[in-house]
């Protein structure tokens, strides 16, 4: 007696739910695991837990980033402060260098002084030579006048 295809359909629906009914205790004791309830209780354990582990490890990525922070914000005051140390020496160097000008700019002087004294000096001895050259120049002159007269008349 050959079935109808209604009953093939029924059979094949009944077979189904019983398979999808237990097919998950077949499956555990296949392979010697646990239920799947157990399991799934399980894996909500574990991803509880792994959930607690990311806070924990975001907390502690928090910490190092601000201890980072706080260091990197020290650091930077360090080199503001050298900086500054930098600029104070900038400054004393800039006085040192106007003190040197000034000093410099005295001695320049005085030596500009100098120069004049002695140019004047020059310019005094060069007008008392030109003095002695026309006077000695004129006394020549004046004994070439008379001497010729006095050689001239005694012969």
């Amino acid at each position: 007696m050959p079935l109808a295809q209604e009953d093939l359909e029924l059979i094949k629906q009944q077979v189904g739910d019983y398979v999808k009914d237990h097919i998950s205790d077949w499956i555990a004791e296949q392979s010697l695991g646990k239920p799947a309830v157990v399991y799934e209780i399980e894996l909500r354990e574990r991803m509880v837990r792994v959930e607690e582990e990311l806070k924990a490890q975001r907390a502690l990525m928090r910490e190092g980033f601000e201890s980072q922070r706080t260091e990197m914000n020290l650091r930077f005051e360090q080199v503001d402060k050298r900086f500054e140390q930098v600029d104070k020496r900038f400054e004393q160097v800039d006085k040192r260098l106007d003190l040197m000008k000034a000093d410099m700019d005295k001695r320049f002087e005085q030596v500009d002084k100098r120069f004049e004294e002695m140019i004047r000096r020059h310019d005094r001895h060069f007008m008392w030579l030109v003095g002695f050259i026309a006077t000695g120049v004129g006394v020549v002159i004046t004994a070439m006048r008379y001497l010729p007269l006095a050689g001239s008349g005694a012969s």
